[in-house]
């Protein structure tokens, strides 16, 4: 049963619709994410929905009786003394009745603690992160049919991102805006898109979005090709005048008219950014090294014993919970702040260009133009000069909108005039704190790739999983009390050497344990050399275990065939129109199978690793 349908709806601010006849039915256990280009109307239509605001024209239809939950890109928390009593008024201002509102203020305490916020907190001194988190947390002690998340993941860090995820697999149905292709890929169970003021619907996560819209790219520009060389062909026609008031073929005419008007009306797919960082002079060798450092801020140890060295050509990735301390060590690797004990050192001709999370190096007074080239109306840039307005171009910003100020931009766009600030100046040293925040899609994805070509050095805060995995070679964690630690490779690198690094206390003796004993001398295969010169033979396996060898590959090879015939199943394009306990079940054994894969070639690695082993004769 639907909980929603938008028929033929229409929304426009300024000259471009926002909606045009737009089409959308949300099903009873659909969890939809939304996605487009920053500026097509993603936040306005969520409002519409929420009842926020009204469309312009068309027909929305809700449920009787539907609760309908928005959580905005920048909640805002009503005064209060506690966080707390902020968020319960917030809540009371959607609660249907009083019984309603003490069921909500029972359950928000249970959220909170998942959460990790402190009731008693004052909303006043709460940060980006924690205002996020407490208006989630609301937002999910409502119970809502249909819960609304304008970005969720900006502001979060990894484990709230996470947390998040498992919490909204749980909800009814929801409908997310993000640009987080990791949170998209597993909660999406359809992916809608707002392009050009329709609404385009694609089953499956974002993974199946990207596959299936690069076809559809692909046949859109085909047609488009196609139909301006008929109309080059049928201009060319009507030039010639004289022939054609002499054939008086007036439906030709008619049709070229036609012809004309749709081209006129055709809105063309918006463009991308044109992104390029000039690295200016190569760097030194070196570009820092930390030497034993440590840094607190009174109680709290941020950095505890850290030594570290950036190369030339590194890309560094600081990841942590929000409050570890990663601005601050990346300003301590800058020279910025002073460590309390150990030594830093910089690297020689360094030039250094910082995205600072906060936008403080915009002034919200200064127009855009002012912003790029002060006192100047041409960009110096690697590949030559550039006129300022043609370089703001290339950042997707008309003409008419260089003399605006930054505070008429939106947070994406805010975003963009930051990074077009930073690639008009020559930089070795790149350093990128929280980049991805209010980007789209492709931007973010444009951005990658600038980065990928980079040939200086990067430093890097974030935490968008996919963007990690795409760009960084080393990442340096918090591990807790001022503890980081280094790891090979980006966000999934580190989940694997997590999960296979030993336990703490075997890893590091403490000065009370026993002094390790020496290993025994290994052989050229790295296998121990049995004493007494006993010579190597087979491990013996029992029969039961090596039935059970022979017999998992096919069971293997049956999961992964089950798990792609449900996968194709799930992506089918009415699937969304299954019954909710169908989706459940689906979706229950998916997880299923992904365990059962795992467990399986776990247990056929330790068996076939058993079977190879050399055992000692005695």
């Amino acid at each position: 049963m639907a909980l929603l349908t938008i028929r033929d709806a229409g929304l426009a601010y300024g000259l471009q619709p926002l909606l045009d006849r737009a089409d959308l039915t949300v099903g009873e256990g659909e969890r939809i994410g939304l996605i487009g280009r920053n500026g097509t109307g993603k936040s306005s239509l969520l409002k519409v929905i929420a009842g926020q605001a009204a469309l312009d024209d068309g027909v929305i239809e809700r449920r009787d009786a539907v609760r309908i939950v928005l959580v905005e890109q920048e909640p805002l928390l009503p005064p209060a003394s506690t966080l707390r009593e902020s968020l319960v008024r917030r809540g009371a201002l959607e609660a249907q009745d009083e019984r309603d509102r003490w069921r909500v203020e029972v359950r928000l305490s249970g959220f909170l603690h998942r959460y990790g916020l402190d009731e008693a907190q004052s909303p006043e001194s709460a940060s980006g992160g924690e205002r996020k988190r407490a208006a989630l947390a609301l937002a999910l002690a409502m119970q809502p049919d249909l819960l609304l998340l304008d970005e969720p993941t900006n502001h979060l860090d990894v484990d709230g991102i996470a947390l998040t995820e498992d919490l909204l697999l749980k909800v009814p149905a929801s409908i997310v805006v993000t640009h987080d292709r990791a949170f998209l890929d597993r909660i999406a169970m359809r992916i809608v898109e707002l392009d050009r003021g329709l609404l385009r619907s694609y089953p499956g996560n974002f993974a199946a979005y990207e596959s299936r819209k690069a076809a559809e790219l692909a046949a859109e520009a085909s047609a488009a090709r196609k139909f301006d060389q008929f109309w080059r062909q049928e201009e060319a026609w009507i030039r010639k005048g004289v022939e054609a008031r002499r054939t008086r073929n007036e439906g030709r005419v008619r049709r070229l008219e036609s012809l004309r008007e749709q081209r006129a009306q055709r809105r063309q797919r918006i463009g991308n950014v044109r992104l390029a960082v000039d690295a200016g002079e190569r760097s030194g060798v070196l570009v820092a090294e930390l030497d034993r450092v440590w840094k607190a801020f009174g109680a709290s140890t941020l950095v505890r014993d850290l030594s570290l060295r950036v190369m030339r050509g590194d890309r560094l990735a600081l990841l942590g919970r929000n409050g570890a301390g990663k601005s601050t060590l990346l300003k301590i690797i800058l020279g910025e702040v002073r460590p309390d004990r150990g030594q830093v050192r910089l690297g020689t001709r360094l030039q250094v260009a910082y995205f600072d999370q906060m936008r403080e190096q915009l002034d919200p007074e200064r127009s855009l133009a002012q912003t790029i080239s002060p006192g100047s109306e041409w960009v110096e840039t690697g590949s030559g000069r550039k006129h300022v307005l043609s370089y703001l171009a290339d950042f997707l910003f008309p003409p008419q909108r260089a003399s605006a100020p930054v505070k008429a931009l939106s947070g994406g766009e805010r975003n963009r005039l930051l990074l077009a600030r930073l690639f008009a100046q020559p930089t070795n040293l790149l350093v990128l704190d929280e980049p991805t925040n209010d980007l789209d899609i492709d931007t973010l994805e444009l951005l990658e790739a600038t980065l990928q070509a980079y040939a200086g050095t990067l430093l890097l805060v974030s935490h968008d999983r996919a963007f990690l995995d795409n760009i960084a070679t080393q990442t340096l964690v918090a591990e807790g009390d001022g503890v980081w630690k280094e790891y090979v490779g980006g966000y999934s690198d580190w989940v694997a050497q997590r999960a296979a690094a030993p336990p703490a206390k075997a890893a590091v003796g403490s000065a009370r344990d026993p002094a390790p004993q020496p290993a025994p001398a290994a052989g050229c295969a790295g296998t121990p050399v049995a004493r007494g010169g006993a010579r190597p033979s087979r491990a013996r396996m029992t029969f039961k275990e090596q039935r059970e060898l022979d017999a998992l590959p096919d069971e293997i090879e049956a999961l992964e065939r089950e798990q792609h015939e449900l996968s194709g199943r799930m992506c089918a394009p009415d699937y969304h129109r299954q019954g909710v306990e169908q989706l459940k079940a689906d979706r229950h054994r998916a997880e299923e199978i992904e365990v059962m894969l795992r467990e399986r070639f776990e247990r056929w690695g330790a068996l076939d690793a058993k079977a190879q082993a050399p055992r000692t004769t005695r």
